[in-house]
């Protein structure tokens, strides 16, 4: 049996503090619970608690988070959004309808990696946010583009506020 503690990361593990770095500075204090969805290990998630401050969690059916951080062993649905103050989809792979369509009614940022987005036809990274970005406008979603400072080809996001109908409830 090995360590509970030994962590392997595919991709640039600076994604993690840039992305946590990046939720600090743009929320602040605005926000306290945060959803980690697919966040796999939970490096993220365990960034945000200890360095940020945070409550957040990792929502995912597969349960290989590091020891510390706190998990929802299931398949992250935009109805669960409500309980948080802000959505994060670190590469959500199949959970990226599920952040995007939580943009109704909670702040959300997504990086998206793998085309889960539409399986219908075969998209690039452009197209993807191209098409993401089209439901957004098409939805009445707020949203800017981020591109992150880690390596590889997908460290663009999209950071979204909810519709002035779905804020004030």
């Amino acid at each position: 049996m090995g360590r509970k503690t030994q962590v392997m990361c595919n991709g640039d593990p600076a994604r993690f503090e840039e992305v946590a770095a990046f939720v600090y500075d743009r929320f602040g204090n605005s926000v306290r619970y945060i959803a980690d969805v697919a966040g796999g290990q939970g490096m993220l998630a365990r960034l945000l608690n200890k360095k940020y401050n945070y409550d957040a969690e990792v929502i995912d059916p597969r349960h290989y988070q590091v020891v510390g951080v706190k998990n929802r062993e299931c398949e992250y649905t935009r109805d669960m959004a409500g309980f948080y103050d802000l959505i994060v989809g670190l590469h959500p792979d199949e959970a990226i309808r599920e952040v995007v369509e939580s943009a109704m009614t909670r702040p959300v940022l997504v990086v998206p990696c793998c085309n889960f987005w539409d399986r219908s036809r075969k998209l690039g990274a452009k197209e993807m946010i191209a098409d993401i970005a089209k439901w957004l406008d098409d939805n009445g979603i707020w949203y800017e583009t981020v591109t992150f400072r880690f390596k590889g080809p997908k460290n663009v996001g999209i950071l979204t506020s909810p519709p002035a109908r779905a804020a004030s409830r």
